[in-house]
């Protein structure tokens, strides 16, 4: 199976595309998929036992060459190397625009995936997101094909002049007049698969569709969800070096109870908060509209009347973070924002937290929400996508995992708050609901599998 990524956690990781298909890949090896995985040489890239050889691409994608050998972190792996593919980030300048190539860059490592595939003929080639889109244009169709929908809110649109360049099937990437490398790849691959089955369902909707709805529901026999996993391995509090004090949902809870209390504790001192017992709240997350860090603003004024104290930590868009610094100011007893991304600082952040925010206006799957519950964080979040799928509102299910805010709005999720306080004020409710989360499996196992089936079902069809 050629497996295909423009992102690989932990070597280029700018959102959850990274953890998810390094997560994915990984498992599927375990469980004895032969994935030959491929992704662009950003540069830097370190290989034990490297191979080179040329791949033949069209002129204005190359000269193209494939860099083959065992990476340290991930196993073994295929890198792309032709122009203008090694950047200091993958899609970014210094400044924070995009570089102004990036349809040149992503559509001439399509080119080379395909040239991939016509060499070696795997029996299935999985492609994530935009950026591998177009591949589909330079193959006849014989391969199966499974497109995995990561965000479907970027598409890689460009000028209608790389149509003619795209290959064969490229007049399907036509869109109104440009080139959409993702709306082409949903007419074209056997399987669309989103990232959890709520989102599946919201992508075929004019609200979730970003544009892509009716191309969607056009190929509606095609659509699944698939959930994605979390890697159980790096995100586990029996053995994270990150938090105070380690524990694991096995632990008896009077023991566990003291492990999240010190973790708390290192959080409100690093925060300068005092270290009462008002409950902690954390947000993990990047500063996007979608993620709905914004509709935070509103409520820091009255954390002191549910009572709760807020630590978000994270980077992204410049008014968000400046909204978030300058309440930051404001309530500085009881909140606290951290620009940027400390990744040791999150680990603690859900090895001690009592709540978990997550106010995404949209969320494909999410993984936060499932690290924390991992942790014992309880997640209050919208409900929306892959949150709804992983988060059981306790207040309506007797089996529940966190509470569900049922509009994206800071009025819907304030109240959701003052119900997940109600809840905390009990230590019996607090640690039921804590440890019920630390007992689900987030593992990419299931999915995985899920997968396999997918494939063999395609492979199936195909003979």
């Amino acid at each position: 199976m050629l497996f295909a990524t423009a992102e690989l956690a932990p070597i280029a990781a700018v959102g959850g595309l990274a953890q998810a298909a390094g997560g994915l890949v990984a498992e599927l090896r375990r469980q004895g998929v032969d994935v030959d995985l491929v992704m662009p040489d950003y540069g830097g890239i370190e290989l034990a036992d490297e191979a080179t050889r040329d791949l033949s691409v069209p002129g204005w994608a190359g000269p193209a060459r494939l860099r083959t050998g065992r990476h340290a972190d991930v196993g073994a792996l295929n890198l792309v190397d032709a122009p203008r593919l090694a950047r200091s980030h993958p899609y970014l300048q210094p400044d924070g625009s995009g570089w102004p190539d990036n349809d040149r860059r992503f559509l001439a490592f399509c080119q080379a995936i395909a040239a991939i595939a016509d060499s070696t003929a795997p029996d299935v080639i999985h492609l994530n997101d935009w950026h591998t889109g177009a591949t589909l244009a330079a193959l006849d169709g014989s391969i199966p094909s499974v497109l995995s929908l990561h965000n479907i809110a970027y598409q890689g649109f460009t000028d209608g002049a790389w149509l003619p360049h795209l290959g064969p099937r490229g007049w399907h990437y036509e869109w109104f007049g440009g080139t959409n490398p993702l709306s082409g790849a949903i007419a074209l691959a056997d399987a669309i698969v989103a990232v959890s089955p709520t989102h599946a369902a919201e992508i075929l909707t004019a609200d979730g569709g970003f544009g892509l709805d009716g191309a969607l529901r056009h190929r509606w026999a095609a659509v699944s969800g698939i959930l994605n996993g979390i890697d159980t391995d790096v995100w586990n509090p029996d053995t994270d070096a990150a938090l105070v004090a380690n524990y694991a949902a096995s632990t008896k809870k009077p023991e566990r109870t003291v492990a999240r209390a010190a973790n708390r504790a290192a959080i409100r001192e690093r925060a300068g908060f005092i270290d009462d017992d008002v409950p902690l709240a954390v947000v993990v997350s990047r500063l996007t509209g979608q993620k709905g860090a914004d509709l935070l603003v509103p409520i820091v004024p009255i954390l002191r009347s549910i009572p709760l104290r807020l630590v978000v930590l994270g980077s992204g868009e410049a008014n968000i973070a400046e909204a978030l610094a300058t309440a930051a100011e404001a309530e500085p007893e009881w909140f606290c924002f951290v620009n940027g991304y400390d990744d040791p600082f999150a680990h603690l952040l859900h090895g001690g937290a009592d709540l978990l925010l997550v106010p995404s206006r949209f969320e494909p799957c999410g993984l936060t929400q499932m690290q924390a519950m991992r942790y014992g964080a309880i997640p209050v979040v919208t409900d929306v996508g892959g949150l709804h799928d992983t988060v059981a509102d306790a207040d309506e299910d007797s089996n529940g995992t966190g509470f569900r805010a049922p509009e994206t709005t800071s009025v819907a999720f304030t109240s959701a708050l003052f119900r997940a306080a109600r809840h905390l004020a009990t230590a019996r409710a607090r640690a039921t609901l804590s440890g019920r989360g630390m007992k689900l499996d987030w593992s990419w196992s299931g999915p995985a599998r899920e997968y396999v089936a997918l494939y063999q079902r395609l492979i199936g069809d195909a003979e």
